[in-house]
């Protein structure tokens, strides 16, 4: 226990000098956060934002001038692309359970124009939040019905049971006006994807936990959860989203995969 304390101590003090050094050199960016605030750097912060913009705009069709919903928004790596394209009457709002995440956002887009809302959810989750107070399998998401034109999930699924999945895929499509897209990434099973973890092709290791997920461990499933893609595209048409397109990630070993995590889009009817 006290080995694992002072590794993050040691861990914590490291982030910090870089950080440091980051302003020193002048490499901080209003908009990218501290090396501090858990994520492995600037750099791969910046390339993952635009490359999902790429996806938004090229998959989901978003357009400028539409209402975006970010689930699970962390500490803004997506919304930091998005304040360079969306405008008016579009607007960003981005909820999730990291509230040092939450306030640092709320302070720096302050002045960003569409406006970007931050709200901070206080849900449960044995990875990133156990002291979480509201379940994710009851959450109701903090806005009224037919809200954005456009939501997305980034590494979201990946961390939820099958409970809490589909209670957020059922609130998504609640927010959603008609016609409007939902943009989520998964790490889905099917044959091909089955195969290449059984011969250790993935990116890590998954064990079946039952016929509809498979995880990377048995005593904490929100590591990393796989999803059979079926019950994905069951879930969504029970909601009445419809699903436009799939695209195969890289994680199970497929070659020329368009992103890490497998993407779905769906349309709300």
């Amino acid at each position: 226990m006290l080995s694992r304390v002072l590794s993050g101590v040691r861990r914590s003090l490291s982030l910090r000098a870089l950080d440091a050094a980051d302003q020193l050199r002048g490499r901080s960016q209003p908009l990218v956060p501290p090396r501090r605030l858990n994520f492995v750097g600037p750099g791969d912060f910046i390339a993952v934002g635009d490359e999902f913009l790429g996806h938004f705009t090229e998959l989901g069709e978003l357009q400028p001038d539409e209402r975006v919903l970010d689930i699970g928004c962390g500490i803004g790596r997506m919304a930091r692309p998005l304040a360079g394209y969306l405008t008016a009457p579009g607007g960003y709002e981005g909820f999730d359970i990291s509230r040092e995440g939450i306030e640092w956002c709320r302070r720096h887009y302050r002045d960003v124009e569409p406006r970007f809302d931050f709200e901070h959810a206080d849900v449960a989750n044995a990875l990133y939040n156990p002291g979480g107070t509201q379940l994710a399998s009851e959450f109701c998401f903090p806005y009224p019905d037919d809200s954005f034109d456009f939501a997305f999930a980034v590494s979201v699924f990946t961390h939820l049971v099958q409970a809490d999945a589909a209670n957020y895929l059922a609130e998504a499509a609640r927010v959603l006006r008609p016609g409007g897209r939902l943009l989520s990434t998964w790490f889905l099973l099917d044959g091909e994807s089955r195969a290449q973890v059984a011969a250790k092709a993935a990116a890590f290791d998954l064990r079946e936990r039952d016929t509809e997920t498979a995880v990377a461990s048995e005593g904490t499933p929100e590591q990393a959860i796989a999803f059979d893609q079926g019950w994905v595209r069951q879930r969504l048409g029970e909601h009445g989203l419809a699903v436009s397109g799939v695209w195969p990630g890289t994680w199970s070993g497929r070659p020329g995969g368009r992103s890490f995590q497998d993407i779905f889009v769906a349309v709300s009817g």
